[in-house]
């Protein structure tokens, strides 16, 4: 089945579960917040990103089955040349250490795997990491800072690397946000993101779009990204 029949069908499927129950949405930025989908609820992170190296196409499925362990499984497929390519596969486990409340903070911890099948092919795991989101809540929860810090291990480079973000949600309008990011690692220059992010359906279906650079970087780095979040009520057993 072509990836495009796959996208629309996961899509489809989360749409005919939306109902009214409010939920807090993290697409676009990169930077993690302290945040879970809803208890037995489930979401579908979707986006593009364009960039001069081909364009990759996103789609991360996630549950709660438990009320505070989010699992979310999901990949990449990139268009180089008029080609397609299964780039990635990626499975994270996230829970809350300390919930996120309105003029307060919050705290959580994330694992997860990125593999590569092209350039891994031999490994059984990939590139494994771990990260600290810790979000506070400023203005009754209309503008909202997240920092992270955590490390990846490059299985292919065999090299262990510190990683950071710092990211802002300023609620402009009750359908509006202004996100801005910038984040790296403890090697290479940092790079950045800004972009909008607009409710269709308040607290259901979310679209956001976004520009993105490295801080120095020139248009071969330079990236833009268009997104797809859908949200449902609590369905799960």
């Amino acid at each position: 089945m072509a990836w495009h029949h796959v996208f629309v069908r996961l899509a489809a499927v989360a749409l005919l579960a939306a109902a009214c129950r409010p939920a807090i949405a993290a697409r676009p930025l990169i930077t993690d917040d302290a945040r879970i989908v809803d208890p037995k609820a489930c979401q579908l992170e979707s986006w593009m990103q364009v960039q001069s190296g081909g364009n990759e196409f996103w789609a991360l499925p996630g549950c709660n089955p438990t009320g505070n362990l989010e699992l979310t499984l999901g990949g990449s497929l990139q268009r180089v040349d008029g080609g397609t390519d299964f780039t990635n596969v990626q499975f994270q486990g996230k829970t809350l250490l300390r919930p996120l409340e309105t003029g307060g903070y919050g705290v959580a911890f994330t694992a997860g795997v990125i593999h590569h099948p092209t350039a891994q092919q031999r490994k059984l795991f990939g590139n494994v990491y771990v990260n600290v989101p810790v979000s506070f809540s400023f203005v009754e929860d209309r503008f909202l800072a997240h920092l992270n810090v955590g490390g990846k291990r490059d299985t292919e480079a065999e090299q262990t690397r510190m990683t950071w973000g710092v990211g802002t949600e300023t609620q402009v309008h009750p359908r509006v946000a202004i996100v801005a990011e910038t984040f790296g690692e403890n090697r290479g220059k940092p790079s950045f993101q800004a972009g909008l992010r607009f409710w269709v359906v308040r607290d259901r279906v979310q679209v956001d779009t976004t520009y993105g650079n490295v801080f120095g970087g020139g248009t071969g780095e330079r990236f833009f990204t268009i997104g797809l979040r859908l949200l449902s009520p609590a369905f799960l057993p």
